[in-house]
């Protein structure tokens, strides 16, 4: 009976041989550590788990992702990268140039990626014209998120366009509010002088600035106005913004602390995990002077090239389920942020998501699409980084002279080319 039951045994391990043969780990290095975001990237966690493989996380804080950046350096050179990692925009295309990045073509052949992507958006998920980045989400840069209870306690009316902006401004910070909430920190800093470039630029213009990298209008009066009305608003942000994250300030926005926040949509994930409800409990509005334009920001996960076979089903299943439409629902509602699908039924999103959505269209077929600097869609991050340092001198220089840093910020995107 031994022999036997030791037979069947065996007989019932070798049947599990197939499935563990599938199972592999994934680790995946992102950013995504706030709160919405952080049950957002939970959600994915689950979905790959629930097929059978192992999700290793590799997360590391910081709303830019300098810090991952610094991090995945350090792993690809030493010849252990994680199976995917957060990588957008440009930085891509410098990643495929290394030889690092895997092809994602049968999955995307599957799934037919080439249908459901925006072109603007599958071009940047290609290097060498293969797939080798899944993108996750559209975000738009371009928003302000508005307390209305402050608001109205202030007698302050949303801003429609710069000027009214300083208006509501100057109401909130007379009833005792904080005007603007914001961090002090290098991309937050360039998220806020990006919305006013694209506000007194215009989307060509902006175009031509930060992705043409155009001497005559990096320095032109368009850019030294920029810089003047950047100088303005520092005058309503409160003085402990020094290193404070945005989340933080999207806190005191949430709390009734500040009337305002200058700040992407992944900024909407905070007052969801608040229990706020948009439209009601606070308003998202197209930064003044935006209206009609999409500074877009997309999420994305690079993948790297992995040796062990089973590690690479992960991989792929890992891609599969980021563009599948359960997840695309469940990470945006969390995230704050729009399905990178154009098939999606908006319906159970709420009113930002489906304005945001209904803006996107629009603005890829009128011009105003237009990628974010500050967000490392538009430039390489070191472009993105030169202009960092130039706007966070002047932001914090009581004395700093506009005309002067408009050539600076020329000079400093023509050092790093």
């Amino acid at each position: 009976m031994k022999v036997i039951s030791r037979l069947a045994t065996a007989v019932y391990l070798a049947s599990l041989i197939p499935f563990a043969a599938h199972a592999g780990e994934v680790e995946v290095l992102h950013w995504w550590t706030s709160g919405g975001e952080k049950r957002a990237a939970d959600t994915l966690k689950q979905m790959v788990e629930a097929k059978g493989h192992t999700w290793k996380d590799f997360a590391v804080a910081g709303g830019g992702g300098e810090a991952a950046m610094t991090v995945l350096k350090t792993r690809a050179v030493s010849g252990n990268p994680p199976a995917a990692a957060q990588i957008k925009g440009p930085d891509i295309q410098e990643w495929g140039e290394l030889g690092l990045l895997t092809d994602l073509n049968e999955v995307a052949k599957r799934q037919k990626w080439d249908e459901l992507l925006p072109s603007q958006v599958a071009d940047i998920m290609k290097y060498d014209g293969d797939y080798v980045a899944v993108p996750v989400n559209v975000h738009r840069v371009n928003w302000l998120w508005i307390n209305p209870e402050v608001f109205a306690k202030a007698g302050a009316k949303p801003p429609t366009t710069l000027d009214e902006l300083f208006t509501a401004a100057d109401k909130l910070k007379a009833a005792g509010f904080i005007a603007i909430a914001h961090g002090g920190q290098p991309w937050q800093d360039g998220t806020v002088f990006e919305d006013l470039a694209f506000a007194i630029l215009g989307p060509a213009d902006f175009r031509k600035a930060f992705v043409d990298q155009d001497e005559a209008v990096l320095t032109g009066d368009k850019m030294v106005e920029v810089f003047a009305t950047l100088k303005k608003l520092h005058g309503y942000i409160d003085a402990n913004a020094a290193g404070r994250d945005w989340n933080a300030a999207a806190g005191l926005v949430i709390n009734g602390k500040a009337g305002m926040q200058i700040m992407g949509d992944w900024a909407k994930s905070e007052w969801t995990a608040a229990g706020k409800i948009a439209g009601e409990d606070y308003s998202c509005i197209p930064f003044p002077g935006t209206q009609g334009s999409f500074a877009y920001n997309i999420d994305s996960l690079a993948m790297f090239k992995l040796a062990d076979a089973d590690n690479r089903k992960a991989q792929e299943d890992l891609a599969e389920i980021v563009m599948g439409k359960e997840f695309q629902a469940i990470f945006n509602k969390n995230k704050g942020s729009i399905p990178v699908r154009q098939d999606m039924d908006m319906s159970s999103f709420d009113s930002c998501a489906q304005a945001s959505m209904k803006d996107f269209k629009e603005a890829a077929g009128n011009g105003g699409l237009q990628p974010s600097l500050a967000h490392g869609m538009a430039a390489s991050s070191y472009v993105q980084g030169a202009v960092f340092d130039v706007v966070t001198n002047f932001f914090n220089d009581a004395n700093a002279d506009p005309k002067k840093a408009a050539q600076q910020l020329a000079a400093a995107i023509q050092a790093v080319q």
